[in-house]
Order: C-alpha cells, then sequence, then structure tokens
C-alpha cells in the first residue's frame, strides 16, 4: 500500500505541475478578450427629437434592445450597450475589424418601405417577418432573402398584383435600394433584394432588417477606437499581476505548511487550469475586471487549506491523533466554515452578474466560478493528495507538516484549549505517531 500511494502520488504532482507548466499561457491566451485587453471601437449615439418621433424613456429603452440585438448579432466577443443619461447610448465593441462597417450597422435607423410608382408606401418594415443573407444561386449575386408576417404577405401580393409592368421601390431610411420590375403576381410571402456588393454587406442590411427599425433619430457624436499599443500594454500588466500573485501565494503557503504547503500549491495549479479551462469551455470574454477575479480567487483557493491546515496541527498536538487521523478530522472540522464563506461569496457574485453590467459581470462570473472550484479543490484534489503522502510516508515528522513549532511555542495555550489542564499534553518533538 505504500508504494502504490507513492506512485499515485508522484504521477499525480507530475502531471498537474506539467499540465500546469506547458498549459496554463497556452490556455489563457485562448479565451476572448475584451476591448480593455484587446483593442475595438467606442462609440457614442444620441437620440434626436424630429416632427416624426420624439425622444422619451420608452424610446431609450426600445433603442437599446435593438442595438443589442444589432451588435450581438454582428458575433462580436462582449460588446458592452448601456444608457448614458437621457438621450445618449455607449456601444463598446471588441476587436472589430471594420469600424466604419459596424457603426455603420448599428447606426441605421432601419426603415424599411416598399412603395408603388406613385409613391405610396404599401408596406414597412413592420410586415417583415424575418430576412437572411444569401447568394442567388443563378446570377450569383449577393441578395437579402425576405419573408413577410401573413398580413404583410397579403399586402405584398396586393402590391405586386396591381403593379405587373411597373416598377416598385424598396427603400431603407429614405434611399432605394432596389427598383424591381413586376413581371407577375408574387403570392408566397417573400421577396428579394439585391444589389448588395459583398455577402458581409448583405448579412449587415439583413441583421438591421431583422431588429427593426429604431423608434427616433439617432446620430453617431463619438467614435474612439482604442489602439492595440493599449491593449497590449494592459495584457503585459494583467499577466505580471497574476505571475506575482501566484509566486507570492505559493511561497507563503511552502513557508509556512511546508509538504501540506507543497500539496496546496500543487491543488491550486490544478485549480488555475481548471479555471482557464472553464472560462474556455463556456465561450466567456476576459476583460481587466474577470483578470481582477482571477487573481482575487487565487488568494481564496488556499482560503480553505489554510482552515483545514489549522485544525490538523489542533487535532495532532491536542488530541494526540495519528498524522492520518489528524488529517481527517482537519477536513471534517473546517468543511462547515469552508462551506459557509464561499457562498456568501457565491451569492455576491450572483448578485453583481445579475445587476450589473458589461466588465462586472466579466468579474462577477470569474469570481463565482473561481470560488466554486476553490473548494472543490480544496476538499478533493488537497485532500486525495494529501493522503497519499501520508499513507506513502515520506515523511513521518509532524515538522513536515508544519505542526511542530507551533506546539512548542503555544503548548500552554494547548493545555488550556484541550480543556484538560491536568494532564500533560504530548511534546511533538518527543511524541510518535500512533500506528
Amino acid at each position: 500500500m505504500r508504494k502504490d500511494s507513492l506512485i499515485k502520488l508522484i504521477v499525480c504532482i507530475v502531471a498537474i505541475i506539467g499540465i500546469f507548466l506547458v498549459g496554463v499561457r497556452p490556455l489563457a491566451f485562448s479565451i476572448r478578450q475584451g476591448l480593455d485587453l484587446q483593442g475595438g471601437t467606442h462609440v457614442v449615439l444620441e437620440a434626436e427629437d424630429t416632427d416624426v418621433a420624439k425622444v422619451n424613456d420608452d424610446a431609450m429603452n426600445r433603442v437599446v434592445t435593438i442595438m443589442e440585438k444589432r451588435v450581438n448579432s454582428l458575433g462580436l466577443t462582449e460588446p458592452i450597450i448601456q444608457r448614458e443619461g437621457e438621450r445618449r447610448v455607449i456601444i463598446e465593441l471588441p476587436g472589430v475589424k471594420d469600424p466604419d462597417a459596424a457603426i455603420k450597422t448599428i447606426g441605421k435607423t432601419a426603415v424599411l418601405e416598399f412603395k408603388d410608382e406613385e409613391g405610396n408606401t404599401v408596406l414597412t418594415g413592420e410586415d417583415l417577418k424575418d430576412a437572411q443573407a444569401a447568394t442567388n444561386q443563378q446570377n450569383g449575386q449577393n441578395v437579402v432573402n425576405l419573408e413577410f408576417t401573413d398580413e404583410g404577405a397579403k399586402k405584398f401580393a396586393d402590391l405586386t398584383t396591381k403593379n405587373v409592368g411597373r416598377t416598385i421601390a424598396i427603400l431603407l431610411d429614405g434611399e432605394t435600394l432596389t427598383a424591381p420590375n413586376v413581371r407577375e403576381p408574387i403570392l408566397g410571402g417573400k421577396a428579394e433584394i439585391s444589389g448588395q456588393k459583398t455577402l458581409e454587406e448583405a448579412q449587415n442590411l439583413a441583421i438591421v432588417l431583422r431588429s427593426g427599425a429604431l423608434p427616433v433619430k439617432v446620430n453617431i457624436i463619438e467614435t474612439r477606437t482604442v489602439g492595440p499599443s493599449l491593449g497590449q500594454d494592459s495584457k503585459d500588466k494583467s499577466e505580471f499581476a497574476f505571475a506575482v500573485g501566484l509566486g507570492v501565494v505559493l511561497l507563503f503557503m511552502v513557508a509556512f505548511y511546508r509538504l501540506s504547503g507543497f500539496i496546496a500549491d500543487v491543488a491550486l495549479m490544478a485549480y488555475t487550469v481548471m479555471l482557464l479551462g472553464l472560462l474556455y469551455l463556456l465561450d466567456a470574454t476576459l476583460t481587466l475586471p474577470g483578470v481582477a477575479g482571477i487573481i482575487l480567487t487565487i488568494g481564496m483557493a488556499v482560503d480553505a487549506n489554510v482552515l483545514i491546515f489549522e485544525h490538523f496541527k489542533e487535532e495532532y498536538q491536542i488530541q494526540g491523533k495519528t498524522l492520518r487521523q489528524a488529517m481527517s478530522s482537519g477536513f471534517k472540522r473546517a468543511f462547515t466554515t469552508i462551506f459557509d464563506s464561499n457562498v456568501t461569496t457565491i451569492i455576491a457574485a450572483a448578485v453583481l452578474f445579475f445587476l450589473g453590467t458589461g466588465t462586472i459581470r466579466g468579474f462577477a462570473i470569474t469570481l463565482g466560478l473561481g470560488t466554486l472550484l476553490s473548494m472543490f479543490t480544496a476538499i478533493t484534489v488537497s485532500q486525495y493528495l494529501l493522503k497519499l503522502m501520508i499513507n506513502s510516508k515520506i515523511a513521518e515528522n509532524p515538522a513536515a507538516y508544519g505542526a511542530t513549532g507551533y506546539m512548542l511555542w503555544h503548548k500552554e495555550d494547548l493545555k488550556t484549549m484541550s480543556g484538560q489542564p491536568d494532564k500533560p499534553v504530548k511534546d511533538a518533538k518527543a511524541g510518535k505517531e500512533g500506528k
């Protein structure tokens, strides 16, 4: 059993440290990054009163909702769309390749009209059910396929029936997109907009049409590009802070708890890899507040181990238990405290996530996930590795687990804590572990 435990211990430690050293950096940089890390575009929109529509709170809320639909359809990483004051909306677009195209897409009022030759508007965007970009298989043109609602299909059929041999105009925000000649009535409730130069342009138009028309006119009053130099500077500082924070914690645990601290460090490496891997699998977007959350949870990840090791000292030195018994009791006694403290942190993270916006939610995600994983690694990985170490009998001297010094310095206090002042407490140096 001793040999088997030793082999398992060595394999586990080597595997965890190896995966950490080889995989942590590539894994960290494979996670999607937000505006503050990779750069992007910052846009400020301002609503304007017109004769047709006035700016009010309901209209601005609808503007934000429509902007969210448009920006999310662009496939950007963790965009931020939020109101500022009574008339403004702030939009941050991380990693956009073509800022001008993105701004053009999100800024369109998107008033779609179908007019006959007399200029009468027969259909509008309200009659539209869906819009999808495609490439016409016959002529290779980039088009937008429209599908109308039931009521819209009736209007479109009536429009084409009455205008056979004539042209109808399809306009967006007052500009003619196309003016096809009607050869025969179209009854299927579907139409096609052609004239888009590229498929991407057709896709952007489809996004605008699907999201609906803005209730009020909006103007772009500020456009600011966050350059790659700021993003790279942020990355470098974040990476340095992460390395320093992790290194200090690793050294602290080894200095104070020796072999137990080393096992806690190995568990911390496993925790770091699991956290980054989970963020990658969840397709999360990492921002500077998110990095701060990760660094914060590094310290929190060893809190549970500290509680466990302190209880282990008490169990070994006061109760005279064996190393194996003391370690098992230490985990059991610390569990309630660990559970309560982590639950309160998770509750705080949940409140930040559901009530916060943008990068605050990113911080909440890393804090919540990190807290859950820290509790998991403390009560599973750390415990398993420590049991293997004790069973392998690498070190039977309690000093190797940080216990002896504590015993000698606080001998009298421990007598009182034991509740047995008349019974001598076994000196850790002289005592031997029970078998």
